[in-house]
């Protein structure tokens, strides 16, 4: 059962009505906006705590500062800016955190002063880092699979959990990595949270993930992926030839680098038992690496950049591709609860985020979407909600009950500001947006997933 859309809690207490309120900080003139629209709806159904991605998203960026500290004069400030302790994870720190170049630091404090205000229907629970923890380690932790984007939402969580968990490997000491190589969270010894947690039977603390991240751009591996294409029909093809007598020796992929593998070899990971593994949510996402660059089959020159050099026909593919692997990963899942597991497990498609023209330009975040959001054709991103549309379609049927669609892009959407000092894709950790990520997905799969208030 998909999650519904539910009003804010209301809570009588001996005539008074008061309103639980999950966002931050807003003027009063707001308030008094939001109380007015609320009261509208008070009686007009029954009220319960609840938040659909798409009231989380639909809201606005608050200024809230974290600190009196008014300039930069080191990296390591960054943390302070950003309301953050420390961070757990050590590959390329400076650089998730935004503050690897100097020439930079003047985006300080502002890029890191901003919270998500989701709208007046969203009573989303409010962030506890603490309360994280607990739910990863009792009720199941997370297995990250997606690309680079994916590795900043990693890096962001290691620093929202800590000083609760530590992390692997160690970049500090060896530098030198691929990566494909895991990336791990595990719950630390020194953590003052161990004396208060239920640890499941079987839970190491020295070898049981709370967190892991594998890097995984395109969710099928690419001879899955090349087996697909051959044997596919997809508009456009001959309705009189055999598509895999035309596409038999068919090149698919370019020679362009990308890192992915199968479903096959993933999801035995996802279901492993303890003391391996306690997985709860499987968190993918993919869009960035569907290219005509990398897909090198569904590259038409003539078509121009207006047409994305012949993107129409990918995306028909990735469809196909999405419903590929959304049924072998269901069918996982089916397979492990005939087998007896019993825990609760559950797959997150979060929706994929562009990435923005001139970003570093751009000192604040946009207050709404513009008309033209991509003035310049970059790669695939004005490209990116129609991948979106097409996996939210598929995945909107009762065909894959485990497998749930959040569209929560809209907040990084509107942060052109919180860029990475190296590009206009990737996220620095601390803006607000990899953070919003992990606070509505710990809402949802603990408060929303079939239509549970636990």
């Amino acid at each position: 059962m998909k999650p519904r859309f539910l009003s804010p809690r209301v809570i009588a207490l001996g005539g008074l009505v008061t309103f639980t309120v999950s966002i931050y900080t807003f003027s009063s003139s707001e308030y008094a906006f939001r109380l007015k629209n609320w009261s509208s709806s008070i009686f007009s159904e029954r009220q319960r705590g609840s938040c659909s991605p798409e009231a989380w998203s639909d809201g606005k960026w608050m200024y809230h500062k974290h600190t009196n500290l008014t300039e930069m004069t080191k990296p390591e400030q960054s943390l302070e800016f950003s309301g953050l302790g420390g961070c757990a994870a050590d590959r390329e720190y400076f650089w998730h955190l935004g503050s690897d170049h100097s020439e930079t630091w003047d985006i300080f404090p502002d890029v890191a002063s901003y919270e998500w205000a989701p709208s007046y229907h969203c009573d989303a629970r409010s962030l506890d880092r603490a309360g994280m923890v607990k739910d990863m380690v009792e009720k199941g932790g997370w297995l990250l699979l997606g690309d680079s984007i994916t590795e900043n939402h990693f890096f962001s969580l290691s620093c929202l959990l800590w000083p609760h968990v530590r992390a692997t490997p160690n970049y500090t000491e060896n530098p030198y990595f691929d990566r494909a190589w895991p990336q791990n969270l595990y719950l630390s010894p020194s953590s003052p949270l161990l004396s208060e947690l239920e640890l499941p039977q079987g839970f190491s603390v020295e070898s049981t993930p709370l967190v892991t991240f594998r890097r995984i751009d395109l969710l099928l591996s690419q001879d899955d992926l090349t087996q697909l294409y051959r044997s596919s029909v997809l508009p456009g093809d001959s309705e009189t030839q055999d598509p895999s007598t035309q596409r038999g020796n068919a090149t698919l992929f370019s020679e362009e680098q990308t890192w992915s593998m199968s479903p096959a070899e993933y999801m035995p990971m996802f279901l492993a038992p303890l003391p391996e593994a306690n997985y709860g949510t499987l968190i993918v996402s993919t869009a960035g690496h569907w290219t005509t660059t990398l897909f090198s089959a569904f590259r038409d020159e003539e078509a121009g950049q207006e047409a994305g050099y012949g993107i129409e026909g990918l995306l028909a593919f990735f469809k196909e591709a999405m419903r590929t692997w959304a049924g072998q990963v269901q069918d996982a899942l089916n397979q492990y609860r005939r087998d007896g597991g019993t825990m609760q497990k559950q797959i997150i498609v979060r929706a994929y985020l562009p990435g923005h023209d001139n970003c570093h330009n751009i000192k604040s975040p946009w207050p709404s979407m513009p008309s033209q959001p991509f003035p310049t054709k970059y790669y695939n991103w004005p490209w990116i909600d129609d991948f979106n549309t097409r996996f939210k379609a598929l995945l909107a049927t009762p065909e894959f009950p485990d497998i749930f669609y959040l569209p929560i892009e809209r907040p990084g959407r509107l942060r052109p500001d919180a860029h990475a000092s190296g590009d206009c894709l990737h996220i620095m950790t601390g803006a607000g947006v990899l953070e919003g990520w992990s606070h509505y997905i710990w809402h949802f799969v603990t408060r929303e997933i079939g239509g549970r208030i636990r």
